[in-house]
């Protein structure tokens, strides 16, 4: 399986309009696959919407996306809104759970990690070891690194009922065995977002 996840950038103020019109075309859409997620940005790079959907494979996309630009209605007609868009694919750590509908949020943080080259294989063997343990205190949405796209990229995506269940997940989870800890000089870069899911979001 592979993941896609599409972050877009959008003029100011247009963020609500652009997910309303996204819902409605959605149908269209999902004839021919489901979206996983769709959340637009609060902390963090702001006026964002991000769309997440998963493939059986790069043919697999190939012909969806093919297939959906066919169907009246799709894309959505946003363009006006958009200022850029990113694309990055993304292959799931053995450990991710499926990116199928549930009710776990409203609040999400997605933490991206730069790595330095050929450091990924650790890293997801030292969280094997411990990313059970941590999902005791909030549920892990996805763990997965990066095949196209930004390099080297480690993803995590995690659900919160608001931001007060954050501060008290990450402080209770850090007595414990957690964070699953990386070699100096192995991270090199760290972000965070924190963002909401909208209304039709099968993971929300």
């Amino acid at each position: 399986m592979i993941i896609e996840m599409r972050t877009y950038t959008l003029k100011p103020g247009n963020v609500a309009e652009a997910e309303k019109r996204f819902g409605e075309a959605l149908p269209a859409r999902e004839k021919h696959s489901k979206l996983a997620a769709f959340f637009h940005s609060e902390i963090g790079p702001l006026n964002q919407i991000i769309h997440i959907w998963t493939y059986d494979s790069f043919e697999h996309r190939a012909d969806v996306r093919a297939a959906a630009s066919k169907e009246p209605g799709w894309p959505p007609n946003i363009r006006e809104f958009v200022d850029s868009q990113q694309s990055e694919v993304f292959i799931p750590a053995p450990f991710c759970p499926p990116l199928t509908p549930r009710n776990i949020g409203p609040l999400f943080e997605i933490r991206q990690y730069t790595l330095v080259a050929g450091a990924i294989p650790g890293l997801i063997e030292r969280w094997s070891e411990k990313i059970e343990g941590r999902q005791k205190f909030s549920p892990l949405v996805a763990g997965m690194y990066s095949e196209f796209g930004a390099l080297n990229k480690w993803v995590h995506i995690w659900a919160y009922k608001d931001a007060a269940e954050r501060f008290s997940v990450r402080a209770a989870a850090a007595t414990g065995q957690w964070p699953a800890r990386n070699p100096p000089g192995v991270v090199v870069k760290q972000e965070t977002q924190i963002v909401v899911a909208a209304p039709f979001s099968p993971i929300r």
